[in-house]
């Protein structure tokens, strides 16, 4: 059995260019939650783990910590290489994470941890991190309160499925009774302006399972966007918009 989800197997391998340009960055705000939250900063042992394209593991390098990332889909990984060639770069997964025992200061996961929110995953991290190492798990959220990013949500969920996702909180469920504290959370707002077609299309075109969808599915979703687009009085004719994100960080550390 792979420890990696289907739908993020094949989604990713085959959207991997579309999620790097069209995934969010992150704000400059999370530098100083890392700091104080988790004890990340110069020459600190941390892991990017579900790295992806790498969007996450740039604003760690700013911190001036050793980082190593590691992401199972070869796709991705050769997206982050290409975009942070000097990033050491490991093929592994939240349940098998190539490293030895005690060795990481902090582990971070950004966008990824609903993959993989189970015990195994948890008892390897514990495995890997310090006695008192810290977990940070980090989600750039549509903010919903906007009509029109509501609108685009009713277009992408519709075909969600079964598929992990942090919006539906069943993520929580792994840490009862695994060795960390209490979650902590900070929130941040932030806007990923661009090109409509990149902070929207592309956006949603790299959802896991919009990406893994038959072509003829998939052209119909990006279709129904540039309806949106065209249409929605604050997105009509304008060649950059801003989508607004709350970014939600939670922080633990390891127990025992």
């Amino acid at each position: 059995m792979t420890d990696v989800h289907g739908s993020a197997q094949q989604g990713f391998t085959r959207e991997a260019k579309a999620y790097a340009l069209g995934r969010p960055d992150y704000p400059d705000a999370l530098l100083g939650w890392l700091s104080d939250e988790l004890g990340v900063g110069s020459e600190r042992q941390v892991v990017d783990l579900g790295a992806g394209t790498g969007k996450f593991t740039a604003l760690l390098l700013r911190t001036g910590a050793q980082v190593t990332a590691i992401e199972p889909v070869a796709a991705m990984r050769e997206q982050l290489s290409a975009a942070l060639p000097d990033v050491k770069v490991l093929n592994g997964t939240a349940q098998a994470i190539p490293l030895v025992a005690h060795s990481l200061d902090a582990v971070v996961c950004a966008q990824a941890f609903h993959w993989f929110a189970n015990e195994r995953a948890l008892a390897e991290i514990h495995r890997v991190l310090r006695p008192g190492g810290h977990l940070g798990l980090v989600w750039n959220v549509r903010d919903e309160r906007v009509d029109w990013v509501a609108e685009v949500a009713r277009i992408v969920e519709r075909y969600e499925g079964g598929t992990p996702r942090f919006h539906s909180g069943e993520w929580r469920r792994a840490f009862a009774g695994a060795q960390f504290a209490p979650l902590r959370l900070r929130e941040f707002s932030y806007q990923h302006v661009g090109p409509p077609e990149q902070v929207i299309v592309a956006r949603n075109l790299s959802v896991s399972f919009i990406a893994a969808l038959p072509d003829e599915q998939k052209q119909r979703v990006a279709e129904q966007l540039h309806e949106l687009i065209a249409q929605h009085p604050d997105l009509k004719g304008r060649s950059e918009v801003a989508f607004p994100y709350r970014t939600e960080a939670y922080s633990t550390h390891s127990l025992g």
